[in-house]
């Protein structure tokens, strides 16, 4: 018995694969307390210092697991005020815990109450704060800091939210537009965690996608993983749709969609989460158009595309939206073969530059004029 309790303990611990060790992570939650205030001196009125408070930081190139990482246990505590003596009357205050966290994260307290959002970088957010010091309106007695549980929710931000039902080509698409390099093949759920991918353009130019793992119906009830990602296409900027030209099937279990109904699906999926995801600029892209068939399905089926309306007579009713989402771009590609790849490229650009200018320029074509008319002034003269 000794003997194999020796060999349990010489046995190698089980070493975690890399992809399990790296995995995404969107959601931490930690025990934050703040620093005690330091007590005052009754017999010369000092006071007593402050205590330090907990704040979030928001930083580029920090992830939510290297929060976990450095905070172990899950604890974080600020220190405490120094208390009023003789020698110093007044307390020093106590020292500020910092914690640096990614840009996009939401920090929520134990009853879903935000406490602050965190999009830009260096924002700050004070999640515990520090208690008071003692003096004469608390009895010389120096109060406790707040002690709370807090969530970091984190909701990617990226130009692009790639959407779409499992095995549509997301990943491959990705592969090629971008550089990122996610993990390809052909069963459904290759994707198990969101992947960002930069489009690099020759002017330097740069737009992010962010892949989301492919959604399933009933999404917007939480089926599946539906919530923790469909809530990375809310700080997105443009949606961009792909299905199947041949349609999609998820299981023996579930009916077979066409390309139509899976049009209708996600964009009731979308509505149900969250009716202003509708409101987004949106492109469609209709994959694996190179295989044999596909022309003939894409011209019966494109006139519908193009009018969404009239074909909700022919959807299922399960499957009908009541609000339709409006496509800027239909754009027919093969991610496998790369085909039409340059072309969403330069569309993306387009269409996210278009709606940045309507957005942020009130008066572009005045504008344009005018600085037409200033160039032209201070151009050289022809003689």
């Amino acid at each position: 018995m000794v003997q194999l309790f020796k060999c349990l303990l010489k046995a190698e611990k089980k070493i975690v694969r890399p992809h399990l060790r790296n995995a995404f992570m969107d959601s931490l939650r930690l025990t934050v307390r703040g620093g005690h205030g330091g007590n005052g001196t009754p017999k010369y009125g000092g006071i007593g210092g402050q205590g330090g408070c907990v704040y979030f930081v928001a930083k580029e190139n920090i992830s939510l697991r290297n929060v976990a990482q450095k905070y172990k246990t899950k604890r974080i505590a600020a220190s405490s005020g120094e208390d009023s003596s003789k020698v110093r009357i007044l307390g020093k205050r106590g020292l500020d815990e910092r914690v640096e966290v990614p840009l996009g994260v939401q920090v929520l307290d134990e009853s879903g109450k935000m406490l602050g959002d965190l999009n830009d970088d260096s924002a700050t957010c004070i999640a515990a704060g520090g208690g008071a010091g003692g003096c004469t309106g608390n009895n010389f007695l120096g109060k406790p800091g707040d002690h709370r549980t807090v969530t970091l929710d984190l909701k990617l931000i990226a130009d692009v939210g790639l959407v779409g039902f499992p095995n549509a080509g997301k990943s491959t698409l990705l592969k090629a537009i971008s550089n990122a390099k996610p993990k390809i093949a052909s069963y459904p759920f290759t994707t198990i965690r969101p992947q960002i991918g930069i489009v690099d353009y020759t002017d330097l130019r740069q737009i992010s996608i962010a892949d989301l793992p492919g959604l399933i119906e009933g999404a917007h009830a939480n089926v599946g993983m539906g919530h923790k990602f469909l809530k990375h296409v809310e700080r997105t900027r443009l949606l961009l749709l792909m299905v199947d030209i041949f349609g999609f099937r998820l299981s023996a279990q579930h009916a077979k969609r066409n390309c139509l109904e899976n049009i209708y699906a996600l964009n009731k999926e979308l509505e149900m989460y969250d009716e202003t995801l509708l409101d987004k600029p949106c492109v469609l892209l209709l994959n694996k158009i190179d295989l044999k068939g596909a022309s003939d399905i894409l011209k019966s089926l494109k006139p519908t595309i193009k009018n969404l309306e009239s074909g909700l007579e022919m959807c299922p009713e399960d499957l009908r939206p009541s609000k339709l989402i409006k496509f800027e771009r239909i754009i027919p590609i093969s991610a496998k073969n790369e085909k039409r790849i340059d072309v969403v490229k330069d569309e993306l650009r387009n269409v996210l530059d278009s709606f940045a200018e309507e957005k942020y320029v009130t008066n572009a074509l005045e504008l344009r004029e005018q600085l037409k008319i200033k160039v032209g002034e201070r151009g050289p003269k022809i003689t």
